[in-house]
């Protein structure tokens, strides 16, 4: 029998890991944004200190790095972002040790390993990202990670919140509206489907089409990630044209070459203009494309009775999708202020978080009609 306190213990520490991630990310963005990611050219130290008013008290070891002299504001926020990190790796350790405690049975071993191997790959990503001179590669995959800790805590969560939900459903009547035994038939009537074929035929479409958009968003992720890596998004200056025409001169050899050396630094960007330029349009091209995707997903769950319980959460995804394609187009037209560009990053993050709990929800109904 795995004690109560286990599981308590295990759902707090994953809304804690969800918003601690969620706040990594965004100090990241801040980071990468502000140019403060090497500004401590060492990883896990700052000029070999632990704070950069150490570094700062030290001429010596500033003379380390000839090349790269202390910036003790920018060497600030790149050191929060890393003591953030850090605390999220040691929930992430406990909610690891817990799940192993219970053999499984709260949250899978297996999974709970993935997610702390996820976390280490991302701790050794931002290493990487510093001592490699900030390589495109590095810095996307850096990116890519930490939305992938965030969406492994917050399917977690949803799991364990659904858990808790199904363990207090046998204390007491289910809440109803009126709380009654004729609410109880009301509520039963709006959402049972009369033809029940034709509702696991909407809801095996439904999941398929939530599925394909959470695939599309993905790889939209990566080209989003992508342009910021290579300083792109400022290379189409207006919107919904590009520089002034529909398809401007583009380089797409040179705008998706992975790898260019070790010792190059990336800070800044390298590629030549018609390169980001290529890179920004396929970034673009991607939004549009992730955009039909949820959306098409989302209006058919709304417009299907058979799903009246998934309909909130398709709501949440078409809030969250406007909301981010706004930021993203008025990031554009006000020459990209920090405040709307960090922001992009937000919305990604909650965009994501929508879609995953539209496809747990889809894959819960399908569970409970199996």
């Amino acid at each position: 029998m795995i004690p109560a306190y286990v599981e308590r213990w295990l759902r707090a520490l994953s809304l804690a890991g969800v918003l601690l991630c969620f706040l990594v990310i965004l100090l990241g963005a801040f980071t990468r944004l502000t140019n403060a990611g090497i500004s401590c050219p060492d990883w896990p130290e700052c000029y070999g200190h632990l704070t950069p008013l150490g570094a700062a008290d030290s001429p010596a070891a500033q003379a380390r790095f000839p090349g790269r002299p202390l910036d003790v504001d920018r060497a600030w926020c790149e050191m929060i972002h890393r003591y953030a990190a850090g605390v999220l790796g040691l929930i992430i350790l406990v909610i690891t040790v817990l799940a192993l405690a219970s053999r499984g049975r709260i949250v899978g071993a297996g999974y709970a390993l993935v997610l702390s191997a996820t976390v280490i790959v991302q701790d050794l990503l931002g290493m990487l990202t510093v001592t490699w001179l900030l390589k495109p590669l590095i810095v996307t995959a850096h990116l890519i990670f930490g939305m992938t800790t965030l969406a492994l805590l917050w399917w977690m969560w949803l799991a364990l919140q659904r858990a808790g939900a199904a363990n207090g459903a046998g204390r007491g009547p289910p809440a109803v509206p009126g709380g009654d035994a004729a609410g109880a038939r009301i509520l039963r009537a709006r959402s049972s489907p009369r033809d029940p074929l034709a509702a696991a035929a909407s809801l095996r479409l439904a999941y398929g089409l939530s599925i394909l958009g959470l695939v599309v968003l993905g790889a939209q992720f990566f080209l989003g990630a992508w342009t910021s890596a290579n300083y792109a998004a400022y290379a189409c200056a207006d919107f919904p044209t590009c520089n002034g025409a529909w398809w401007p001169h583009a380089d797409f050899r040179q705008a998706f070459v992975l790898w260019r050396g070790m010792r190059v630094d990336f800070q800044g960007g390298i590629l030549p203009n018609a390169a980001r330029v290529a890179i920004q349009l396929t970034h673009r091209l991607g939004a549009l494309a992730a955009a039909l995707a949820m959306g098409a997903a989302s209006v058919y769950v709304i417009g299907r009775r058979a799903l009246l319980e998934a309909r909130a959460y398709a709501y949440m995804v078409l809030v969250a999708l406007i909301l981010q394609l706004a930021i993203g187009i008025f990031m554009v037209l006000k020459s990209f202020p920090l405040g709307l560009t960090a922001a992009h990053t937000a919305g990604a993050a909650l965009l994501m978080m929508a879609a995953l709990a539209l496809v747990y929800k889809l894959r819960s109904m399908r569970v409970a009609r199996a």
